[in-house]
């Protein structure tokens, strides 16, 4: 039996380490406007950049050790689920998607849902303490479907990567 190398890290969606990450362009309290997801659930704190063509998002989901995952997942040694940060890209997708629905002045109605992860790739660990940057570019938007591509960042790299596709319902 042989061992696989890993594939090569794909180069980053978007340039995220030029922008200020202390910058909001939605913090949680707007994103309710955006997001059906509230509690243990919204897991997306904030947006900080979508770009003037609404192609890229960069977002950030601060991970605390206080989240409803954290005593059962890996007691002692806890990390983030990978299903977790496939949720936080789903999230980020779904603001870029709505976002762009609204500057074309479409109505931005209805439910959003997660249909279908594809090229999931996980790189790393996240902790809690870390600061994890979402990175979301736009791949195809139609009327009632889209789909995105995501990555997370930590600041030694790439943690994941996914495609994510939802549709309107």
């Amino acid at each position: 039996m042989s061992l696989q190398a890993p594939p090569p890290m794909p180069d980053p969606l978007y340039d995220y380490t030029s922008l200020d990450l202390n910058s909001t362009q939605f913090d949680a309290e707007a994103l309710n406007e955006w997001l059906p997801q509230s509690g243990h659930m919204r897991q997306l704190d904030r947006i900080v950049m979508i770009d003037d063509t609404i192609t890229f998002a960069v977002g950030i989901k601060d991970v605390r050790d206080d989240e409803f995952w954290v005593p059962g997942h890996i007691p002692g040694r806890p990390l983030l689920p990978g299903v977790i940060m496939i949720e936080a890209a789903a999230q980020i997708a779904s603001v870029l998607y709505q976002f762009k629905l609204v500057s074309e002045g479409r109505e931005n109605e209805g439910f959003l849902g997660f249909t279908r992860v594809d090229d999931c790739t996980f790189r790393g660990q996240v902790v809690p303490g870390d600061q994890l940057v979402l990175v979301c570019e736009r791949v195809k938007f139609q009327r009632r479907r889209f789909s995105c591509r995501a990555q997370g960042w930590l600041n030694d790299g790439m943690v994941f990567e996914v495609k994510c596709t939802g549709m309107r319902i």
